[in-house]
């Protein structure tokens, strides 16, 4: 006999609907339509297909902290920075000598030190 789970209320405030998980049909609805559609632009198939294969051929870190140490004690690569900083919309966005593999918190230090200058 298959384990039935506890109905539980919609996570969205002010939603009294009980759903089996997570928000119920019109509040999943309604949060899809007000995302700005902005928030992934340059970010579609492509680019995700492309930085995957990137990763693949470029495990390690390669930022200049990490180059100098050898790739098993370097972090590991968990996203594509763009060298330029213009991303993937940028005139080189989809040019491979523009990219480098970094973890998520060099990427982050790198992008913060060109946008805020820290």
């Amino acid at each position: 006999m298959p384990t039935r789970k506890a109905m539980q209320v919609c996570p969205t405030p002010g939603c009294p609907t009980l759903t089996p998980q997570g928000r119920c049909t019109p509040c999943q609805a309604k949060a899809t339509q007000a995302r700005p559609t902005h928030r992934n632009a340059g970010r579609g198939t492509a680019w995700r297909n492309a930085s995957k294969r990137y990763l693949e051929d470029h495990p390690y870190c390669e930022c200049d902290e990490c180059t100098p140490l050898l790739p098993l004690q370097r972090d590991l690569a968990t996203e594509v920075d763009h060298i330029d900083g213009l991303g993937p919309l940028g005139p080189r966005g989809f040019d491979p000598t523009n990219w480098q593999a970094m973890s998520k918190r060099h990427h982050s230090r790198k992008t913060a030190r060109e946008t805020f200058g820290h």
